[in-house]
């Protein structure tokens, strides 16, 4: 049984830090290339951030770079997505999702609310 499941999400302040993670279980994790997206209310889900299956390649949403940093630690099964210096208009439910060809997979989502 596929699962991806995130954690890490809650209410930060601007300026605030948080560390997204998804676990993974239920297929070859190593052989995936790991994504997070998020989607606020009324928009469209938008790829946040991008890593290879090797892990050698990471690209991020122009709105994002400089601030997160996407990782994964294949020993565990699991992909972060440790957020820095967020911004109001960072708040949207966070997803994961794993690709390998036409395979994906994605979690359930996990909220994050930057706001004072």
């Amino acid at each position: 049984q596929v699962q991806l499941v995130e954690s890490g999400g809650g209410l930060v302040q601007p300026g605030g830090s948080l560390r997204l993670s998804c676990a993974a279980s239920g297929f070859t994790f190593s052989s995936y290339a790991m994504s997070w997206y998020r989607q606020a209310p009324g928009k469209e889900r938008e790829l946040v951030a991008h890593m290879t299956s090797a892990g050698g390649n990471t690209n991020y949403a122009d709105s994002v770079k400089g601030r997160f940093t996407l990782s994964r630690d294949n020993a565990k099964n699991t992909v972060y997505l440790q957020m820095n210096s967020l911004k109001p208009e960072d708040t949207a439910v966070y997803y994961c999702n794993a690709r390998r060809g036409i395979l994906g997979y994605w979690g359930q989502g996990t909220q994050v609310t930057v706001s004072s």
